[in-house]
């Protein structure tokens, strides 16, 4: 299935459609070419890369003199840059092609990660790593797309690939980051700039272009456009709300749980694994039995009591743990049907619905993290939690009121032939 064809129609089966045929229903999760494994690989590495730096968060604090709102800033100029830089990723994309901006993307994340490693002042790492952020966002936007384009097996089997790369970098990242970070703050960042080295060296040998199909020019305006679309700019308020959420778990949690880095890095290899299994296995058998809409609509209420129940326990470190990792199982479900429900979403190129989406969904993001700790700092450590929590009701309210948009992405029970495919490719993780 090409990156630049149009989206499989599911609308026009209407919100009572039987299993999913065609191109979802055919080849194997496994039987991939060299090229997605590569990108899968890199994907690994650049997740990973997200979750180093978790760990250090208060050691860097505390070694450059900063405030936990200052550093909170390393995640925000990360996030609202790459959310900003994702609208344009589908046109530079489309002119240059998928491997060439994959490749500037690592390039760019090896630079400003080595450079963000032997700075001295929180606003010079805070200003790198919004370059971080550029090449995350050439990275990720062009990736989800090539590997929903390459791989066999369909869309279904792809975004499982795809999410199963996200999990597993985001399980293992923060360990190594607690692992690193224990040694000195800046070890996670130079180990970001040798993972992704190696991506860089993977994605050069392993990808070649003959795999990939000629990209079609977009237009500039072709993201901005595309959430005009009623189903995409639904699904994309939603993930700006949710992320809110996502994110104040992700980014604020370490300052009130209190534990030094290995601490820190253990608590989110929980939260992380969590998130790996329920993207890779519980997804796919959710969505074979349930609408997606009613799988969105059963677990952004869970996810909003679980933050909810975060701001009640925030003093008590072990109630903390278990809401971050009870977080982490329902965010893999969440990532995964929202990615589903995008890619199936509209007749436009993927790549242009993937850039419109992430983008809202990355400045959703950038907002979380400061906000949460000028509420901290104003209120309570609770405060920053509830604020999460409503944030997260806000985006359930969402698919409720945009229920007639969200038909689209309702096309009935997968295949159990991709059940099984899907639920087969956690063996791998």
């Amino acid at each position: 299935m090409n990156a630049h064809a149009p989206a499989a129609g599911p609308a026009a089966a209407g919100p009572a459609a039987g299993p999913a045929a065609g191109p979802a229903a055919t080849g194997s999760i496994l039987k991939q070419s060299k090229a997605v494994w590569a990108i899968a690989f890199a994907c690994v590495v650049a997740f990973m890369g997200i979750g180093l730096v978790d760990p250090i968060l208060p050691a860097i604090a505390g070694s450059l003199r900063a405030t936990p709102a200052q550093t909170e800033l390393l995640f925000t100029s990360y996030l609202a840059v790459t959310g900003v830089a994702m609208f344009f990723t589908s046109w530079v994309s489309s002119r240059i092609g998928a491997k060439r901006t994959l490749l500037i993307g690592l390039a760019l994340i090896v630079v400003f990660s080595v450079l963000a490693a032997v700075s001295n002042d929180v606003w010079t790492i805070i200003d790198f790593r919004a370059g971080w952020g550029l090449g995350n966002a050439l990275f990720i936007s062009t990736a989800l797309a090539t590997i929903v384009g390459a791989a066999s097996g369909g869309t279904a089997s792809a975004i499982i690939l795809y999410e199963a790369a996200l999990g597993l970098g985001i399980a293992i990242g923060p360990l190594v980051g607690g692992l690193l970070g224990s040694v000195s703050w800046r070890g996670p960042f130079f180990g970001v700039t040798t993972l992704m080295a190696i991506a860089f060296v993977a994605v050069v040998v392993l990808l070649k272009t003959s795999g990939l199909e000629k990209p079609t020019p977009t237009k500039l305006s072709a993201p901005f456009r595309a959430l005009a679309h009623p189903t995409l700019a639904a699904l994309a308020a939603t993930a700006l709300f949710y992320n809110i959420g996502f994110f104040v778990l992700l980014a604020y949690t370490p300052f009130p749980l209190g534990f030094g880095a290995l601490g820190i890095g253990f608590t989110f290899f929980g939260w992380g694994v969590g998130l790996a299994v329920t993207s890779v296995w519980v997804a796919p058998m959710l969505t074979a039995r349930l609408r997606r809409t009613t799988v969105l609509r059963i677990a952004l209420p869970l996810l909003a009591l679980d933050l909810f129940a975060a701001a009640v326990v925030v003093r008590s470190p072990a109630g903390l743990i278990v809401c971050v990792v009870v977080g982490g199982l329902v965010l893999g479900v969440l990532n995964t049907v929202l990615t589903e429900c995008v890619m199936e979403a509209t007749d436009l190129p993927r790549s242009v619905a993937s850039s419109a989406y992430s983008a809202v969904r990355f400045i959703g993001g950038a907002i979380a993290p400061p906000v949460a700790t000028l509420l901290a700092d104003a209120y309570s450590p609770s405060a920053a939690y509830v604020f999460a929590g409503t944030s997260v009701a806000v985006a359930f309210v969402v698919t409720i009121v945009a229920a007639r948009a969200l038909r689209r992405v309702d096309d009935g029970p997968e295949a159990s032939r991709v059940e099984a495919e899907a639920i087969s490719a956690g063996e791998v993780v």
